[in-house]
């Protein structure tokens, strides 16, 4: 699966964004159960849904903290990925913070919009001498009424795969 050609897909036509719907749960099982929906920004970036279902709720019915933080990762890193070659790069979260600030009582969304030139000055260009760079990504976590529910901010650890070294 070429993730920047499928999401760049998703913008605009609606079966490609029903095949996204399709495959990123199978990409990424352990999101599954939460039901989010991913949609590319007309301008660019990432929109995660997150639905206001049972299996996210916390003890008082609103929306857990952790599916919102959940959300809020995979939106910067997909939003990331909208600018890199997962075949070339290797993506992995070093930190996740998180802010919250209104109780979630609704479906919310987590967005995030990098700029293409501040990962290619940030990341692709330091990449040609260092064998890893991290990038800090900021994502907002809103409800369907406008409320700010947290922001989230995220630092991923980016190395070509041909400096990727695993234990045996």
């Amino acid at each position: 699966m070429n993730i920047p050609v499928l999401l760049q897909a998703a913008r605009r036509s609606r079966s490609a964004r029903l095949k996204l719907d399709l495959m990123l749960p199978f990409a990424i099982p352990f999101n599954r159960p939460h039901g989010y929906r991913v949609r590319p920004l007309p301008e660019g970036g990432i929109r995660v849904h997150i639905p206001y279902w049972r299996v996210n709720f916390n003890h008082i019915r609103g929306i857990h903290a952790c599916a919102l933080a959940t959300a809020a990762e995979m939106c910067s890193g997909l939003s990331v990925l909208e600018h890199l070659d997962p075949r070339q790069y290797r993506l992995i979260m070093r930190s996740l913070h998180m802010d919250y600030h209104f109780q979630a009582k609704r479906a919310a969304f987590a967005e995030c919009r990098p700029d293409g030139a501040v990962i290619r000055e940030q990341v692709v260009e330091p990449l040609r001498t260092d064998d890893r760079v991290e990038y800090q990504s900021t994502v907002e976590v809103h409800d369907v009424d406008g409320h700010h529910l947290a922001t989230g901010t995220i630092v991923w650890q980016v190395k070509p795969w041909a400096n990727v070294r695993t234990a045996r």
